[in-house]
């Protein structure tokens, strides 16, 4: 390995760690604003209606995820509606942080089932739009790996 692979490699995981943490602080404002939605099923609801609005479509999936046949068509059809309507895209592993980060439990405390997190929209409304820093650097990061040609980048969240 050269020097130029190692100095590469750890500048790569450390942008990737940068721009997790942003990530993860852009869901938490998002939320705190009342500017996410939750699901697969809301999601394209919303796309339907509002596409304008969404400006980070998150699709969360850890390993056992990867043989669900019928998520994997949803992931395929909101990508394709993300692409032709310019919204970013992520692809993020690590259902367990994004659990933690959204205050979400495994059951709620009246036996619910909890919210389906593979899909998750960040809109930004027109009215009061989220004004952070952490929005610009993954919407930069999602630019950036599209000019490589990586149309769908992928980030993994570690638990916290």
């Amino acid at each position: 390995m050269t020097l130029e692979e190692v100095v590469g490699t750890n500048s790569t995981e450390k942008k990737m760690e940068t721009v997790s943490q942003a990530l993860e602080e852009l869901l938490v404002a998002a939320q705190r604003q009342d500017c996410l939605t939750v699901g697969v099923y809301e999601s394209a609801k919303l796309m339907n209606v509002d596409p304008d609005s969404v400006v980070l479509c998150l699709l969360a999936t850890d390993e056992e995820d990867e043989d669900d046949i019928a998520l994997q068509i949803h992931f395929t059809l909101l990508q394709a509606f993300c692409c032709d309507n310019d919204i970013n895209i992520l692809r993020v592993s690590g259902m367990r942080r994004l659990s933690q980060l959204l205050g979400e439990d495994t059951e709620d405390k009246n036996g619910n089932e909890p919210r389906d997190l593979h899909c998750i929209l960040v809109t930004n409304p027109p009215v009061q739009p989220l004004q952070c820093q952490a929005l610009q650097d993954v919407s930069s990061f999602c630019e950036e790996s599209r000019c490589r040609n990586q149309w769908v980048p992928c980030l993994e969240l570690q638990d916290g």
